[in-house]
């Protein structure tokens, strides 16, 4: 008999699938934490839990029965994944669940912001009738910008063109197709759209791109007046840059639902005029709550009757066997992921994968599912993995496909991804040296061998005699140590354009690009950034 504890309330829809379910009793223990929880989930085989109860890396260590987690809801943070993952307990959660909630409450704030709906209702609690001072404006006509447009961005989108308002989107897995279905405008930079914008609303995961997305930088591009939304993550908005400009009235309003630390119960936003703030209440419907329930429960029960994983956040559906015979080629295609993430923008329209040599007779839909994660990461609203990937790919509507050749070329195994990014493309291929030294072999037609880790400069130049050295003197000029270096060309001719990679022990920041880009010769610069040497994502 399989057992379940379910760690905080949840639905009653969701405790009559445990139920019903043969071969599975359940228990429920909230509350719950230190010694006592970790004492508890030694006790069961799968464990169902909302965002009250800290499932930390001391509560699961040593634990040698727990098999699975289902968070009832997206947010996974108040579990410890990477020991569940050391511990071999899959994380699943129920990304879909709370979409359509969380979308309504955006639009609800919207409007709320829009008629000055809280303090008109202050004013009558406070025995005041002030109509003058409560003047509203209407959403039909106004412009919404839309930053991340995955299912509750594009909820917020179909409620906003019912309102007869105008919708920019930015995404950059947004395809101009995609977004002449929805009936809105693609833009290629978050910049780009901050001009002309009435309304912002984000709806994208807090990542090291999205932190501060609207910050002091940000104030002076914005359109006096805008009024900024946010019931995604805390931390997307600078909240101090959001004080500086209510006051400065660069931001008309402000509405917010999540804080970068929660719980928030003081700020100087809740004193302040033109602001209405909920207590992240995004998924706080009944409707949602018993729908994760349900899917969280469906989630447990498909996985102990039949090993099903589905949604999971951390953990690959293969044996340890064959994971370790290929851990070195998954890190080398989720390295190409995340470089060709970084290399070029625009909205990614096709992408094939082609394997040539010994690494084409392997299991291939691990490495797919590796570049796939690689190539996502940061930009979807769910923790993205070796599991998911290439279906959350192909659910944005991007083409995927893999081709195989047995013989080998150069190397004895390669792997080389061309996408299709806004009609252009691009072309990158690696191979791996030894067990666990991913190379990149080819940008487009140029071949070179560069390091995949760390801090990436990549630049196209010249060729022509000085530019290395030109460009190694400006870096030594900033303070920027060169670790490796690789340079190609197309040809064996010089006086062509030839591509640089260099690893940097440092970052650059604007000064030095700009620097670069003044350099005679230089034509183009991209920094990409790698996870160091040796260092891999919690789900390998």
């Amino acid at each position: 008999m399989q057992k379940v504890i379910v760690l905080d309330d949840i639905a009653q829809e969701g405790l009559d699938l445990l139920n019903s379910a043969e071969g599975i009793t359940y228990e429920i223990r909230t509350g719950l934490k230190g010694s006592e929880l970790r004492a508890a989930l030694t006790e069961f085989d799968g464990a169902i839990c909302r965002s009250g109860v800290k499932i930390t890396g001391e509560s699961l260590g040593g634990n040698r029965r727990l098999r699975a987690i289902a968070r009832a809801g997206v947010g996974t943070d108040n579990i410890d994944k990477a020991m569940a993952t050391r511990q071999g307990i899959v994380v699943m959660n129920t990304p879909g669940g709370n979409t359509l909630s969380t979308a309504e409450h955006a639009f609800a704030l919207m409007l709320a912001l829009s008629r000055n709906i809280a303090s008109a209702h202050q004013s009558l609690v406070e025995g005041r009738w002030d109509r003058k001072s409560y003047m509203g404006s209407q959403l039909a006509d106004k412009t919404l910008g839309i930053v991340g447009l995955g299912r509750i961005g594009k909820e917020v989108a179909r409620r906003a063109l019912a309102f007869d308002m105008r919708v920019i989107g930015y995404d950059p897995f947004l395809t101009a197709d995609a977004a002449n279905k929805l009936g809105i405008e693609r833009v290629e930079t978050v910049q780009e759209m901050l001009p002309r914008l009435d309304y912002l609303t984000v709806h994208t995961p807090l990542t090291a791109e999205t932190k501060n997305l609207i910050g002091l930088p940000e104030l002076e591009l914005l359109k006096p007046g805008v009024r900024l939304i946010n019931a995604a993550r805390g931390g997307i908005y600078d909240e101090a840059a959001l004080i500086e400009g209510l006051k400065s009235g660069r931001i008309g309003g402000v509405a917010l639902d999540v804080f970068a630390n929660e719980p928030c119960t003081d700020s100087p936003l809740f004193q302040m005029p033109n602001v209405v703030c909920t207590p992240h209440l995004g998924a706080s419907t009944e409707e949602a709550q018993t729908q994760v329930a349900i899917e969280a429960c469906q989630l447990i029960i498909n996985y102990l009757t039949s090993g099903e994983i589905r949604h999971a956040v951390n953990a690959a559906s293969v044996d340890p066997k064959t994971l370790a015979a290929l851990r070195g080629y998954i890190d080398l295609a989720y390295r190409l992921g995340r470089f060709l993430a970084q290399w070029q923008t625009g909205a990614i329209e096709s992408c094939s994968l082609n394997y040539r040599g010994e690494v084409a007779d392997k299991d291939t839909r691990l490495l797919t599912s590796a570049f796939c994660a690689g190539l996502l990461e940061g930009a979807m609203e769910e923790e993205v993995n070796i599991i998911n990937a290439d279906v959350l790919l192909r659910e944005i509507g991007i083409e995927l496909s893999e081709e195989k050749q047995i013989k080998a070329g150069v190397f004895s195994s390669s792997l080389q991804a061309e996408l299709t990014r806004d009609g252009q493309k691009l072309v990158a291929a690696g191979t791996l040296f030894g067990q666990n030294m991913p190379r990149l072999i080819r940008l487009d037609d140029y071949r070179l061998e560069a390091y995949l880790d760390g801090n990436l400069f990549v630049f196209k130049h010249r060729d022509v005699p000085g530019i290395i050295g030109a460009v190694g003197s400006i870096f030594g000029k900033h303070g920027i140590n060169i670790a490796q270096m690789s340079v190609g060309r197309t040809s064996n001719q010089p006086g062509g354009e030839a591509v640089g990679v260099l690893n940097l022990d440092g970052v650059p920041d604007q000064a030095t690009i700009d620097d670069l880009l003044n350099q005679e010769g230089v034509l183009d610069v991209k920094v990409v950034k790698l996870p160091a040497a040796g260092q891999v994502p919690a789900w390998l």
